[in-house]
């Protein structure tokens, strides 16, 4: 029996969290009563609070929700953590935000997107095209969607568009009708240990893909997939032998236009109103699924025309003639490269200076040689310290770490209230801001100053 159909009441431990607060945003328009826990408030937060979620910011059993049937907690939540264990302790169901995806995706056509990187913006331009087009989708995003200002919406019909997300392996509990997989590198290895068991876990996810399904997956990402009892397809930009790629691209005014080969014939015209090259490889992921679909080929054109992006994904904060600031989640070298790749496309000849903070001790160590490298291709750099999250230091990894092995003439390391100093005083006009961390206050801080 689905145990979606017996929960009356529901309490989140990291409800904060984007895929978290997703999924309380889901129970909360099906009357279900919802309650939950973080250690910080956020605009996120504040947001659920106004829809009527009761949340509260101190680990305290006194302030739980007792009367709640299932109990909801993201990994990240430290193993001491007293409300936690008082659920657990005390017998109730305890389970993983990928164990609530797996009830709610099981019994519907689902639509999975997957990757180290870009699946967060692929899996927000596929659900726009659904609902934009009319077709209608339930949507659980890894962002907010600018469009809507949300990362969740529902929809009557039984079709879910849900981010799949690798970390601790919670993307092998769906079983999608369509995955897309739109990359395979080295990341959390804190988790999978080797890059070797990275490509093995995409692999077991696409073994997930229901008998007669469809795998959409990018050219080049290097995985062993069983195509014996589902359809298998390929896409990249300017890859011709990719069963969807990008044709004939131009920039105009600011935006891409550009056609997409596919295996029924040409999409022409296509505009994307969102910067970055890679975001037009995800745009193609997203037109596939539509295509796939069935969906009319103009309905699809005019979904990705009015695509407003997703927030911290190559996102304008400022576009102005004399300033332009884009803020951007990348915390990956890929992630890196891509970044500086798209904002080279639309600015070639502007300096760049790139502000980053490193996103966790163990994959600054793990990737250093990476973020050497990319961090090299900016004009200027400029480094905030490590952001943490749920990790203790690593004697000898650092912010000046990534420095001291860079090329670059132009760096430094800063702290965040030095960084609101220099923004105050800079004539750069192109400043990209990166990272997963806290660094979206600093962002947010230096969009006040440029548009006072």
């Amino acid at each position: 029996m689905n145990p979606l159909t017996n929960i009356k009441r529901i309490y989140f431990i990291g409800i904060g969290g984007i895929g978290m607060s997703a999924l309380a945003r889901y129970f909360n328009t099906q009357g279900v009563a919802v309650a939950g826990y973080d250690k910080t408030p956020t605009g996120l937060t504040a947001d659920l609070e106004k829809e009527g979620i009761a949340i509260h910011f101190e680990d305290d059993i006194h302030k739980i929700d007792k009367e709640a049937t299932v109990i909801v907690y993201t990994p990240a939540i430290p193993v001491e953590h007293t409300e936690l264990n008082y659920y657990r302790d005390n017998g109730y169901l305890v389970v993983k935000r990928s164990d609530v995806l797996n009830w709610i995706t099981e019994n519907a056509f689902t639509i999975a997107i997957a990757g180290t990187h870009g699946k967060t913006t692929t899996t927000s331009m596929t659900a726009h095209i659904l609902r934009h087009s009319g077709f209608g989708c339930n949507a659980f995003l890894g962002g907010i969607a600018s469009n809507y200002n949300t990362n969740f919406w529902s929809h009557e019909k039984n079709v879910v568009v849900v981010e799949a997300d690798e970390y601790d392996r919670s993307f092998l509990k769906l079983a999608p009708n369509i995955a897309v997989v739109t990359a395979v590198d080295p990341d959390h290895l804190d988790i999978y240990g080797t890059a070797e068991e990275v490509l093995k876990a995409f692999g077991q996810f696409t073994d997930k893909i229901k008998v007669g399904g469809t795998l959409i997956q990018k050219m080049g990402t290097e995985f062993s997939v069983d195509n014996s009892n589902k359809n298998v397809f390929s896409y990249g930009y300017n890859k011709d032998e990719a069963s969807y790629h990008t044709q004939n691209l131009i920039v105009v005014d600011g935006s891409y236009q550009f056609d997409i080969r596919h295996p029924g014939g040409m999409m022409k015209d296509v505009v994307l109103n969102m910067g970055g090259l890679h975001n037009v490889e995800n745009a193609t992921a997203a037109i596939a699924i539509g295509i796939t679909l069935g969906i009319e080929e103009q309905k699809i054109k005019d979904a990705v025309a009015s695509f407003n992006g997703v927030k911290r994904r190559f996102e304008y904060k400022v576009k102005t003639e004399n300033k332009v600031l884009i803020d951007d989640y990348a915390h990956h070298p890929e992630e890196l490269n891509a970044l500086i790749s798209g904002v080279r496309s639309l600015y070639p000849n502007e300096k760049m200076v790139l502000i980053f903070q490193p996103h966790l001790y163990s994959r600054t160590q793990d990737q250093a040689a990476g973020f050497m490298e990319v961090l090299d291709k900016a004009d200027e750099v400029i480094l905030l310290p490590i952001y943490p999250a749920r990790e203790l230091p690593i004697e000898g990894v650092t912010s000046d770490m990534l420095l001291n092995g860079m090329k670059l003439a132009h760096k430094k390391v800063m702290s965040k209230e030095a960084l609101l100093e220099w923004a105050k005083t800079t004539s750069n006009k192109l400043i990209v801001m990166a990272g997963a961390g806290d660094i979206d206050v600093c962002i947010n801080q230096v969009q006040e100053l440029y548009t006072k």
